[in-house]
């Protein structure tokens, strides 16, 4: 799904107001791969097109305007529709840390660890229902991670769970999470609400520093934590073998010895995002941090950062363009 060569991935940041062209050329780029993910185990195995629709109506209903809008943009075809839905979709693994620091200048820091191959590396700007929104892609018009223009920021992580139900894709969630809310509190209360496929840990921080992170699993409403920290576990260890893989209590257990230190800032917490055990270099293992990335919600700005480099982007100066990132070498040591 990404444009990657010889260990390396082309991230792309792009801009459009309204879905229309832009949008157009990424569906082309990317949905043949994704439609041999979607169709992975045969069409019976996802769901018609009124259950998907009914679900969005049911449970997002703002979105489908602007759903209606690309599945007509990708050209109105039955599989394409129920795609865009994200409703029941594939099973998928992630890594991934993410951690707030709450402090006068609150930022949502996390590390994305993925196989590259399967990344779009595509950071989107949006004003598809009037609110300014951020972040990176991920099925096309879902979020691994972003930020609106009221200073909302939210971020994903794997939860550590098989099991898999009736509910969306968790990418959707958040890109309806940034175009609805303004405040954590409220974003919780929607993470709580709305079902998902797979289990995630989702943290969001607002620009007054209030945060939370939502513990989501298919049939049971969501779990609001007072938490700055998330991994890839909940309550509980309940996938060993992918515990010890992506080493998710020694990651959650770094993170949280750093917020016992009453030095720590915004920019200590980033420094150790490019450090092991935070960063991995996994990458031929699927769980190598293929980019981090911190939000700071009061001033608007994301910096998108590798070892050795950062790419800012903001609402107030968004600047379209490329980024080619080599994996495999060892990040410094600050």
């Amino acid at each position: 799904m990404s444009l990657i060569q010889n260990q390396s991935l082309l991230f792309r940041a792009v801009e459009e107001a309204r879905p229309g062209a832009v949008w157009r050329s990424l569906f082309d780029t990317f949905w043949p791969s994704y439609r041999r993910w979607y169709l992975q185990s045969g069409d019976a195995a996802r769901p018609y097109y009124l259950p998907c629709v009914r679900a969005l109506r049911e449970h997002m209903p703002e979105l489908l305007p602007t759903y209606e809008a690309l599945v007509d943009i990708a050209g109105g075809g039955d599989l394409e529709a129920r795609f865009l839905s994200l409703f029941c979709p594939p099973p998928y693994v992630s890594a991934c840390s993410q951690a707030v620091w709450p402090g006068e200048r609150p930022v949502l820091v996390r590390n994305y660890d993925y196989p590259a191959q399967l990344c779009e590396g595509i950071i989107l700007k949006t004003a598809w229902n009037g609110r300014q929104v951020m972040g990176v892609s991920d099925c096309l018009w879902g979020l691994l991670d972003g930020m609106n223009e009221d200073g909302l920021a939210v971020s994903l992580s794997f939860g550590g769970r098989r099991d898999v139900g009736e509910g969306f894709g968790v990418p959707l969630v958040l890109r309806y999470v940034l175009e609805t809310c303004t405040r954590s509190a409220e974003a919780a209360a929607t993470l709580a609400r709305i079902p998902v496929h797979m289990s995630y840990n989702v943290t969001v921080v607002d620009r007054h520093g209030d945060f939370a992170t939502v513990y989501v699993a298919p049939g049971k409403p969501g779990d609001i934590r007072r938490t700055a920290v998330a991994t890839n576990h909940q309550h509980k260890i309940e996938w060993q073998q992918h515990a010890s893989a992506t080493s998710t209590v020694e990651r959650h257990r770094r993170l949280l010895l750093m917020f016992h230190d009453a030095e720590l800032s915004g920019e200590t917490l980033i420094g150790a995002f490019l450090r092991p055990p935070i960063y991995s270099t996994a990458f031929t293992r699927g769980f190598g941090t293929l980019y981090s990335a911190a939000y700071w919600p009061t001033e608007g700005r994301a910096d998108f950062f590798w070892p050795g480099r950062t790419w800012s982007q903001s609402f107030d100066y968004f600047a379209p363009g490329e980024c080619l990132i080599e994996f495999g070498d060892p990040p410094p040591i600050y």
